[in-house]
């Protein structure tokens, strides 16, 4: 397929939460021009909405949006991805290009509903994405050629970060990265009741523990430096910090995260199975 930007038709089918958080970015950031950007939805009411939101066509006919796009971003629920790819099948070609969002669905399942040697690449974003500050994995499909896989990670970094995996770790991706925020907002919740407990009103709490995390986190990101590393120089002797690590390891916060990223990693091979 052509890999021009500028040439590029994009069909997002099935543009709820992170379809359209995705559309949305291609226009903020002027990936693709309206003109090139078609979605679909299941309502025709909704259609109208959207429409007029987002400056783009919306329409609820997956096979025509699909037959005039070059490239198909999927974003329909995972037990519906199969059906609709099969649906497809009479306007795909391997001159075109599929991306998947829906967790747990594998290339391979695809690759079968499609029926064709279909360039496919597999995709696990997480919510921050909605604010530009995402993480979303990328693993390829038998089809899917060096420069695809650099569009598809293109397309992500309008929503933040991308890392490229091996398909075999998209299911550690998915406990990590994409159910992470979870763990890490109950951490900031507790950190905040802590602020609290001590004597801090709630906001203030809450600002200092959401603010202090995003910089930790830019820390890690920006020096490159290993977290031990970046602790131990918080760290002084017979200090504060020391004493609250303590209790952090007294109390297994650090086997607690471990297990929970592996029950959840699990859980995604569960789904995954079906």
């Amino acid at each position: 397929m052509n890999t021009d930007l500028s040439q590029l038709r994009v069909a997002v089918l099935g543009a709820g939460k992170m379809g359209g958080i995705l559309l949305q970015a291609f226009l903020k950031q002027q990936l693709f021009t309206s003109d090139q950007l078609t979605a679909t939805v299941a309502h025709e009411e909704r259609a109208q909405v959207l429409s007029a939101q987002w400056g783009v066509e919306v329409t609820t006919d997956n096979l025509a949006a699909a037959k005039s796009a070059d490239l198909i971003l999927l974003g329909v629920k995972p037990f519906q991805v199969a059906d609709l790819i099969a649906h497809l099948q009479p306007v795909l070609n391997p001159e075109k290009m599929l991306v998947s969002f829906a967790t747990g669905v594998k290339t391979e399942t695809m690759e079968q509903a499609a029926g064709v040697a279909l360039p496919i690449v597999r995709s696990m974003p997480n919510t921050p994405s909605m604010l530009g500050v995402g993480m979303t994995a990328l693993c390829r499909g038998r089809y899917v050629s060096d420069e695809q896989m650099a569009l598809a990670s293109r397309i992500f970094e309008t929503i933040g970060r991308t890392v490229i995996v091996d398909e075999k770790h998209m299911d550690a991706v998915t406990a990590l990265s994409a159910s992470g925020p979870a763990y890490i907002y109950i951490i900031l919740e507790s950190l905040a009741e802590a602020g609290v407990k001590v004597g801090l009103p709630r906001d203030t709490a809450t600002l200092l523990a959401a603010q202090m995390t995003f910089g930790a986190a830019k820390m890690v990101l920006d020096t490159g430096y290993h977290p031990a590393l970046l602790k131990d120089a918080v760290t002084t002797p017979a200090g504060c910090t020391i004493d609250g690590i303590l209790e952090l390891e007294e109390g297994g916060l650090r086997v607690t995260l471990i297990k929970a990223v592996m029950r959840a990693a699990q859980r995604a091979k569960e789904l995954a199975a079906g």
